[in-house]
């Protein structure tokens, strides 16, 4: 009996047939992972919605913000504080004070049931669910708490309207008011440095504009949550109220490109949507 074998250049064929392969599946399974991704993130997200018109029936239909009405953004005192103002350091209901930007949407796991789970984004690798006995919080429930933790950017994707300042939102706000969504790409945050704001050209080719998106969905847009609870997938940052980019402060010039946030933001007016997250607590800017 005759023995077959493939010869070098049935060997090289099939190769060249296997790369082929490999280069046309794989871009598309990439392509429908991060498809999951999103409509994963976007579910989320249309939960949190709808749990903050729950929260605003019962609060005057003002949206979660922690703290007091003279707080400021920054880090939450004491996230396992037996009562608010131990939490928040409040002597009283007018002291100055600092909360994060994720106690704010903490409230909703503390008073409208939202797992933690349903604050993160899967492609925000790097962040996991917040579970306090990871932290050897142990006597507590989450109701009891007041925060993600410790450094809550860890267990918290998204962005939200910075609620600190005079122009916090209300159900009240123009329906295409933007909430929250993906993280904001000019702020550091868990394994992601922030970016580089010169790259950012609203007016200019398709990478410039993309360069302003969320870096978590392949930059190929964001997640974000209207006023009106709905949630959609924007191509461009500059996609809130008049083209005001959802990302950044108004500034006089240009809405669409606005002005790099920090840590002592605020929106310019009652339609300028910032959307911010907490950097990490180590070497913040």
């Amino acid at each position: 009996m005759k023995k077959s074998a493939l010869s070098l250049t049935d060997l090289l064929v099939l190769l060249a047939i296997v790369t082929l392969l490999m280069a046309v599946l794989l871009p598309a399974l990439a392509k429908m992972r991060d498809q999951r991704r999103r409509t994963s993130c976007a579910n989320n997200l249309s939960q949190i919605g709808k749990a903050m018109h729950w929260y605003c029936n019962d609060y005057d239909d003002k949206l979660p913000r922690a703290a007091g009405p003279n707080s400021k953004w920054g880090t939450t005192p004491n996230y396992q504080a037996d009562d608010r103002r131990a939490a928040f350091a409040l002597d009283s209901e007018d002291t100055p004070s600092h909360a994060s930007i994720s106690a704010s949407l903490y409230l909703l796991v503390k008073y409208e049931d939202v797992p933690p789970k349903s604050l993160l984004c899967k492609g925000d690798i790097n962040t996991t669910e917040f579970i306090p006995a990871e932290y050897g919080v142990r006597d507590k429930e989450l109701i009891d708490l007041w925060d993600f933790g410790p450094d809550p950017t860890k267990h918290c994707s998204f962005s939200y309207h910075i609620p600190y300042g005079p122009y916090s939102l209300t159900s009240s706000n123009l329906p295409g008011m933007a909430v929250a969504a993906d993280r904001n790409p000019w702020l550091r945050s868990t394994g992601a440095k922030a970016r580089n704001f010169k790259s950012f050209n609203p007016a200019g080719d398709k990478k410039a504009i993309k360069a302003g998106n969320t870096i978590f969905h392949q930059e190929d847009g964001q997640n974000v949550l209207y006023i009106d609870a709905h949630v959609s997938f924007e191509k461009r940052s500059f996609c809130g109220v008049n083209s005001d980019n959802i990302y950044t402060s108004q500034n006089a010039t240009d809405i669409q490109k606005g002005a790099t946030p920090t840590l002592t933001s605020q929106a310019a007016n009652r339609t300028d949507s910032v959307l911010v997250h907490d950097p990490p607590l180590t070497n913040r800017k």
